[in-house]
């Protein structure tokens, strides 16, 4: 009989299932897919030999989250981390390009170089404060007050009608909206600009790397370590009730609200019950993946060597796009998010082939296929490039909520990012994890800090766990020089 059981092997069930292990208790992960993952997924999408990131491609959090630097991930998987590490083209071969060196950064963008290094300097400086800062609960006081603070006024400020008012040219802005467009949300507005405030800074703090052979590398160190622990996970397992689980002290729930309620039945308190009920869901994705005879002949050059590519055009373009989505329209012509990871990683495509992963936003629920949207804007700033298409796969949002029960209408952020859905994330409390059932903690991403793969919500519903329950601090979760070291 566990100690623990865990609902969910995303990157969050995952934590908090590696963080029980490690204090020594018996955990047992259940995961209805075949494989485990959920969000760090790596398939042979269409031909053998291509390895495609079904979720989540490039991994910023990986060395910024808390979680990650305990786990000590760096050592675990191989990270590449490209010096370019987004770019966002404009028009006329030209591209706005963010290097993980910020002098760099600063000398290609013109007239406004001073004005971005006044915004973002700061930040970088504060980076780990920032990191706290946006990697835990808001409601709570940070452990650098000032980083919060330079943090809070900038996003105020980016997140304004005010966000051009420090910009003279269109190279800066369209690098910030290009970054802030990552969270689905009308731009400029708070929380699209606070996630892409925090993004650029991990950009120039430390890089944005790309894990080798695929995000599923990261998942399989988590599961390594579980296993080494004592743990097990077990696939195919679809979990109908919370009565069908053993009779564990703690359970640990990588699932989205509307599962707790089903899960549940009807032992949820009336009122728990209906927050969860009023909890709200954003828009979504269609996810579009290639496989290229050639690496994308961008028309600026530089673009090769980034390993994400944020495609809409000028700030102006990437707003309206973005804005018809929350007006419930798809765009003709899309912000597309592009990674590239086959230029860094020979690992994932034969010789001579390249494999792209590419998503843009759409309405919630869409069945609409945008796979011709997104290779328009491509062949837009990289000419050549159809004619570089070998195959094309696509997921739609309605296919994206198929494929994980936690996107809801395909909301791969598991819950609206705004100001509210920020603080009730899924439940306004001082311990969102905590659920009112006796051992039952949520762990998703609808609990703090929120999407992305960052461990976070699994690792704080484990740390009240492991007090609530079994009187235990959190465990430490590093390797030892000689391999893993005993719990």
């Amino acid at each position: 009989m566990p100690d623990v059981v865990v609902v969910g092997s995303g990157p969050n069930g995952l934590a908090a299932a590696v963080t029980m292990a490690r204090a020594g208790l018996q955990v047992h992960v259940y995961e209805a897919a075949g494989t485990p993952g959920g969000g760090l997924r790596t398939s042979e999408l269409m031909q053998p030999g291509h390895l495609h990131d079904i979720c989540s491609a490039v991994q910023p959090m990986a060395l910024a989250s808390p979680f990650f630097r305990a786990f000590e991930l760096s050592r675990r998987v191989d990270l590449i981390t490209p010096e370019l590490s987004f770019g966002s083209p404009l028009d006329g071969g030209r591209a706005a390009l963010a290097y993980h060196s910020l002098d760099r950064t600063v000398a290609g963008l013109g007239r406004d170089g001073p004005a971005y290094r006044r915004l973002m300097a700061p930040l970088v400086r504060r980076a780990h404060g920032i990191a706290d800062f946006t990697l835990n609960q808001l409601l709570r006081i940070p452990h650098d007050p000032i980083a919060a603070v330079l943090f809070g006024l900038r996003t105020l400020e980016q997140g304004s009608p005010a966000w051009g008012a420090r910009f003279r040219e269109d190279l800066a802005p369209a690098l910030l909206t290009g970054v802030a467009a990552h969270s689905v949300g009308r731009l400029p507005s708070l929380a699209p600009s606070g996630a892409g405030l925090m993004l650029g800074t991990l950009a120039h703090a430390q890089g944005w790397p790309i894990p080798v052979g695929g995000s599923a590398s990261i998942a399989g160190a988590m599961i390594r370590d579980i296993e080494a622990h004592g743990g097990t996970v077990e696939t195919g397992r679809r979990i109908g009730s919370l009565a069908e689980l053993p009779a564990a002290k703690a359970t640990l729930l990588d699932i989205a609200p509307p599962a707790l309620l089903g899960l549940a039945a009807d032992g949820l308190p009336a009122g728990y019950r209906r927050q969860l009920e009023s909890y709200r869901f954003g828009n979504a994705a269609c996810k579009v993946d290639f496989i290229l005879s050639g690496p994308v002949p961008w028309q600026a050059a530089e673009l090769a060597d980034a390993g994400t590519v944020h495609v809409g055009g000028s700030r102006a373009e990437m707003a309206e796009a973005e804005n018809l989505v929350a007006a419930g329209k798809h765009p003709d012509r899309p912000y597309v998010l592009v990674s590239q990871p086959s230029g860094f990683d020979a690992s994932r495509a034969p010789e001579g082939r390249h494999i792209l992963w590419t998503y843009c936003h759409v309405p919630a629920g869409s069945t609409v296929d945008m796979a011709e949207a997104v290779s328009a804007q491509l062949e837009r700033f990289a000419p050549g490039f159809r004619d570089l298409v070998v195959q094309v796969h696509v997921t739609t949002a309605a296919g994206l909520a198929e494929y994980n029960e936690n996107y809801v209408g395909g909301d791969f952020a598991a819950g609206l990012m705004d100001l509210r859905g920020l603080i009730q994330r899924p439940v306004i409390s001082p311990v969102p994890w905590r659920t009112p059932l006796a051992g039952v903690y949520l762990c998703s991403s609808s609990t703090p800090p929120g999407p992305g793969v960052t461990g976070m919500p699994g690792f704080h519903a484990a740390k009240y766990a492991l007090k609530d329950i079994f009187g235990l601090v959190p465990p430490t979760l590093g390797l030892q020089p000689s391999g893993y070291e005993a719990g």
